[in-house]
């Protein structure tokens, strides 16, 4: 069963006893039995950390605080930018706003690109030959991944085994 935070509990003589309920017609009987050695004693009702009169005394400090709070959109000064600490700033907006510049040039470059080809192959095509490059093809320099043997130009035995 999950630990309750808000019940009755019996004090006597200013300290709190074990015993507990959710009701407060459950504790009475043993309340009463309680009063005949400590006249003191009294039930309160625990709730947030605190002990109070009654639930809805609990309940209505609860609603005062709630009013008395300020609404997140009355304070003026915190911006989106604001951060608590010393200087109220994010400490890593410079690289956001120096990747952000970055990718923004080169997603201009590559549109421009783009726009430069697409007007080529709106000519005609003896000039569109021209502008391209002319040369020997480049072959790879291996077939296979960088570190393994056929990479290296090593190959296997071919044929049956001795």
């Amino acid at each position: 069963m999950p630990p309750r935070y808000s019940y009755w509990t019996i004090i006597a003589g200013g300290l709190a006893t074990a015993f507990r309920a959710a009701d407060r017609d459950e504790l009475l009987p043993t309340f009463a039995r309680i009063r005949h050695k400590h006249p003191d004693a009294e039930m309160k009702w625990f709730a947030r950390g605190k002990l109070w009169d009654s639930p809805e005394s609990a309940r209505r400090d609860t609603e005062e605080r709630r009013r008395d709070k300020r609404p997140a959109a009355a304070v003026g000064e915190r911006g989106r930018a604001w951060r608590p600490g010393g200087e109220h700033r994010d400490p890593r907006q410079k690289y956001k706003d120096a990747k952000k510049a970055h990718n923004t040039r080169e997603r201009k470059r590559k549109f421009e690109r783009r726009e430069r080809f697409a007007v080529q192959e709106d000519r005609p095509l003896e000039q569109r030959e021209q502008s391209r490059p002319r040369g020997p093809r480049r072959k790879p320099t291996h077939t296979g991944k960088a570190g393994t043997p056929a990479a290296r130009g090593i190959r296997k035995p071919r044929g049956p085994r001795r």
